[in-house]
């Protein structure tokens, strides 16, 4: 086992002691140090009381105020500070944890396995200088490097772009024809369906269109007039959640959804289309119903 001299150190939080464990573990795995573990509600003072370019790893089970406080702590150390924490939650605590508009420093893990959590501290530790740290273990290398291809890919797809290139392109206009008819929530939900029965045939892996899955739900919501939480919104992109949060930054940060709060939950956030995003999807299917009506 190799053993590193200069080993980037961590502090670790966790609502149970089985939450803690994972850290331990997760840490282990990932070449770091542990500073010192610690149950949520102390997370604040604790962090007041630490020096130097440690990261945070929390391991969040359930929400709370104490939670709350922690996660907009971390949010504004990444802001000022340039300080890397992950956060580790299971789905069911998506909303709480998608509540904010995170610092990329902030990495959110959701649903993931131990070795996902010590690939992201061990990306995080990477993104220090002087602090490289490769994740024990015969396949550490490549479970870092799968995580950091991951998240590079999705930023490639949209910083691609200029940031004068605008992500939404000119459409043609609606038609008039009488005929052509307004396309309904009942068939964008058709399509929708559709694009899911394409994994009792292949590999769903293939087939990883998780922007446009969204934007479909989204255009279907705002049909139905209903409003789509995050949760929501993840389970619709049929890809691991983790990747699905990823790409609703993204996607909001190009101006393609806008994020709402809820009045009555401070935990929950509901994403819609932006009124661009909306125009364009309602011009493309109905530009894709004029010419092929049975797929719309």
């Amino acid at each position: 086992m190799i053993r590193y001299s200069n080993e980037p150190v961590v502090l670790l939080f966790g609502d149970s002691d089985e939450g803690l464990d994972r850290g331990r573990r997760a840490a282990e795995l990932s070449g770091c140090r542990v500073a010192d573990a610690l149950p949520i509600h102390g997370g604040v003072e604790r962090l007041d009381a630490q020096l130097g370019e440690t990261m945070v790893f929390v391991d969040a089970a359930k929400p709370s105020e104490a939670l709350d406080m922690l996660l907009d702590r971390l949010d504004g150390m990444a802001r000022h500070e340039r300080r890397a924490s992950v956060v580790a939650a299971p789905a069911a605590m998506i909303d709480a944890v998608a509540a904010r508009a995170f610092h990329p420093a902030v990495m959110q893990l959701v649903d993931e396995s131990e070795r996902s959590h010590a690939a992201a501290l061990a990306l995080a530790a990477e993104s220090r200088p002087d602090r490289v740290a490769e994740p024990r273990g015969a396949n550490g290398i490549a479970m870092l490097a799968q995580l950091s291809e991951e998240a590079a890919r999705i930023a490639d797809v949209l910083a691609s772009l200029s940031e004068g290139d605008p992500i939404i392109v000119a459409s043609p206009a609606r038609s008039d024809d009488p005929d052509a008819g307004e396309v309904t929530a009942a068939q964008v939900r058709a399509i929708i369906r559709a694009r899911r029965m394409r994994d009792q045939f292949f590999r769903g892996e293939i087939f990883a269109d998780p922007a446009f899955d969204m934007l479909l739900d989204l255009y279907a919501a705002r049909l139905e007039g209903h409003r789509v939480a995050v949760s929501s919104l993840c389970i619709a992109a049929a890809v691991p959640a983790t990747t699905a949060l990823r790409w609703i930054k993204q996607l909001t940060d190009r101006g393609l959804f806008v994020r709402q709060a809820d009045p009555q939950d401070g935990r929950r956030i509901y994403i819609e289309l932006s009124e661009g995003a909306a125009k364009a999807m309602g011009n493309y299917l109905a530009a894709v119903q004029r010419i092929a009506p049975s797929v719309v």
